[in-house]
């Protein structure tokens, strides 16, 4: 029999199994049933099983005890009284239960049956110590213990059908197929069977989401003046963009899925099921969606500012100048949105596409993070899920890029090259191999070790930025940006940092590699790098301005399929055996 660890019974996870080598008594059950009863699952405080994904009714649960961590010695063992509680669905069926006293003494067999009803789909049973009974000697002589659990589902007695008539037989067969043929037929004059059988299965999958509303393709229709060209906001690779206004004078953006997207019908599916689930200041709102007529769109709240990238790189006439102070807010706000998607909210969600064309900014510049049709969901106990790649180029972690291996430190390294397109005015995306263009992150390094990141502020804003506040954000940025992602600090330490909470403890890393492109970020921060800032800040963007708007060669769908792994922190895999 094994011993407990002093400095662990309180951890409500503790729990052993123990066996019996003495010779057991066990009464009324065959000898292939007594070594079910000479094992055991004991816990110090608690134990708690639970059944998932079960069908919905009636169940018999049967709990099946023996004490077998007693000696028949009269010593301080056999005088132990062991009581526990036992709980199923929430219900209290057994209140200090001494197996002992129940089962008629010690190695003897006792067994208890009761009738729970699931409804959720989920069955949970609890066993705990509430401190009653012995408290003193070994831990294993108190504490909940069980030797076996089995869950039948209670099944109703089937009355034997009855003989029905071949005049009713025809009858009903006949009143079946008039019923499908009319089916058939409506469906036939409202388009549904008209389109491909991928959007029929999408528009079946979208109507059982949960939150925003339905909209009609006619209501959208007149909200956006028949999707007039002057209402158009934006191009992206989702789908075009447009403005509109409800009947109540709510002004809301439209977006359209495009034939040629490489964002299909999943992804809109699991944009609308994401983002109806999560409500943040930093999150975009999601009205609602359409299906009608084959049509797939999504209605958000509308933004008066467009996007981040539209402020910082959009054409030079309709680019917003933002302040320093506004800068800041904006850093803050992307920061408090993903804090909230990695560890706040109930759904843990890592976003995978977090760029400057999907924060989106309201008329007191808000930062609001957008498009969640890359969201993955992320459980508190996994290390690390491999998965398909998708991303945008010159955001994406390199562990994500290069192996598929997805964390929230890949989000925290897209957030961190986003914080220097933010100070700089730079646009990361728009690099090109090529003799004048230099990657953003590696001219970072360079002047990193020239000890002269301020450098990098954007020229526009001149000597009207706070200096220390912007290399502290230059410093956290680069802090994201690690090559390693253990290093990269977690969100919500990111927010108490801009916050001014926790002082940022940066050391500077060297540069990961070397590239043609870090010779040129070299060449180009010994010449005066304030003249190539400015020449770039005025450089046309590579694609235009838009509510949503990204460079479509430099998006990347990589139809790479790893193995699925999913690995708990010892690395093994969390499923297990009760």
């Amino acid at each position: 029999m094994g011993i407990y660890d002093p400095e662990q019974i309180f951890s409500m996870s503790y729990a052993k199994s123990i066996e019996s080598h003495e010779d057991c008594g066990f009464e009324s059950i065959q000898n292939k049933e007594i070594s079910l009863y000479k094992s055991a699952r004991v816990s110090p405080i608690s134990l708690k099983y639970f059944g998932f994904c079960m069908k919905n009714g009636l169940y018999k649960v049967k709990l099946d005890f023996a004490e077998i961590t007693f000696k028949e010695e009269a010593d301080h063992k056999s005088r132990g009284n062991r009581l526990f509680d036992v709980l199923i669905q929430g219900t209290k069926v057994l209140a200090d239960f001494n197996i002992k006293d129940v089962a008629g003494g010690l190695n003897k067999n006792v067994s208890r049956t009761f009738q729970a009803e699931i409804k959720g789909n989920n069955l949970e049973i609890h066993l705990y110590w509430a401190g009653n009974g012995s408290k003193r000697g070994p831990y294993e002589l108190y504490g909940p213990l069980v030797s076996a659990i089995s869950v039948e589902p209670v099944l109703k007695p089937v009355k034997p059908p009855k003989k029905l008539s071949p005049l009713t037989i025809a009858w009903i067969s006949g009143s079946i197929v008039l019923f499908l043929v009319l089916v058939f037929i409506c469906l036939w004059k409202m388009g549904y069977l008209r389109g491909k059988e991928s959007k029929i299965e999408a528009q079946k999958e979208l109507i059982s989401l949960p939150g925003g509303g339905l909209f009609t393709y006619k209501q959208l229709k007149v909200a956006t003046q028949n999707f007039n060209n002057e209402n158009k906001i934006g191009e992206g690779g989702f789908g075009a963009v447009f403005k509109g206004v409800l009947p109540n004078g709510t002004t809301i953006a439209v977006k359209q899925l495009s034939a040629k997207s490489k964002q299909g019908s999943r992804e809109f599916v699991n944009e609308v099921g994401v983002i109806s689930a999560l409500q943040h200041p930093n999150l975009v709102k999601l009205l609602g969606c359409c299906i009608d007529e084959n049509q797939l769109l999504l209605v958000y709240e509308y933004m008066e500012n467009n996007s981040l990238a539209h402020a910082l790189f959009g054409p030079e006439e309709l680019r917003v100048q933002l302040n320093w102070t506004i800068r800041s807010k904006i850093c803050s706000g992307i920061a408090k949105g993903l804090a909230f998607l990695h560890e706040e909210s109930k759904l843990k969600i890592i976003h995978r596409d977090i760029k400057t064309t999907n924060i989106l900014l309201d008329k007191d510049f808000t930062a609001k993070i957008s498009d969640f049709g890359f969201a993955k969901l992320h459980e508190g106990h996994q290390t690390h899920v491999i998965t398909k790649i998708a991303g945008t180029t010159g955001y994406m972690a390199p562990e994500y890029a290069m192996r598929g291996h997805l964390t929230s430190k890949a989000d925290v390294y897209s957030f961190g090259v986003v914080l220097l397109e933010i100070v700089s005015g730079q646009n990361s995306a728009s690099y090109r191999p090529n003799d004048e263009s230099v990657y953003l992150l590696d001219l970072a390094y360079v002047l990193q070790e020239k000890e002269d990141l301020l450098s990098l502020v954007d020229p526009i804003l001149g000597s009207e930025y706070a200096a220390k506040e912007a290399k502290m954000i230059l410093e956290l940025a680069m802090l994201c940006t690690n090559p390693s992602p253990t290093l990269r600090p977690r969100m919500s330490e990111v927010v108490n940092i801009l916050k001014g909470k926790s002082r940022l403890n940066y050391t500077p890393s060297l540069a990961p590699y070397s590239t043609d492109g870090f010779a040129r970020a070299k060449a180009i921060a010994s010449r005066s790098f304030s003249n190539y800032s400015r020449s770039m800040s005025r450089e046309e963007p590579s694609n235009p301005a838009s509510y949503e708007f990204s460079i479509k060669e430099e998006e990347v769908h990589i139809s790479v399929d790893y193995t699925p792994e999913i690995t708990d922190e010892t690395g093994r895999s969390p499923l297990s055996n009760v």
